[in-house]
């Protein structure tokens, strides 16, 4: 999967954004700091987010950014878009019919793989930042965390 820290960064602000706002605007620089994600790179992916309906900006005195909409709503998936960071593992051109080999067929695992970056998508679109805000995100590898965790501190 092709997910940079564009994508990852893009929605690491917009947890941080949500779960600080209480429905006023939050600076870019206090993101920044909390997050520790340089601000200039915030600037970039915020005027993107603002393009792509996700942020909406206040200007003047204690202006920043809100949420476009509820945090229910934004799935993660959009916060991806957003950004211009395509969710795909194969390393073809989405939406091309000419594959990624020297003589322009598909690899011989090209399904595999795009099937696999259909199932990321799907995932991320059933993810909201509310769920990350709220702890809603963990399946069964959250168990193995937890349980792992666990019995290091019960063997010390």
């Amino acid at each position: 999967m092709r997910l940079s820290t564009k994508g990852r960064y893009a929605v690491m602000a917009l947890v941080d954004l949500a779960s600080k706002s209480k429905d006023k605007p939050i600076a870019l620089a206090d993101i920044a700091t909390r997050q520790e994600i340089s601000l200039s790179y915030l600037e970039q992916l915020f005027a993107k987010l603002r393009r792509g309906g996700v942020v909406r900006s206040v200007r003047g005195p204690g202006g920043g950014y809100m949420l476009a909409m509820p945090p229910t709503q934004l799935r993660i998936a959009d916060v991806i878009m957003a950004v211009d960071e395509p969710i795909r593992a194969t390393r073809c051109s989405p939406g091309s019919p000419q594959g990624c080999m020297n003589n322009k067929v598909r690899c011989i695992t090209h399904d595999l793989w795009e099937e696999l970056g259909n199932q990321i998508y799907l995932y991320l679109s059933s993810v909201t930042i509310e769920d990350v805000i709220t702890g809603r995100v963990l399946g069964t590898s959250g168990l193995v965390h937890r349980q792992t965790q666990s019995e290091r501190l019960a063997a010390q």
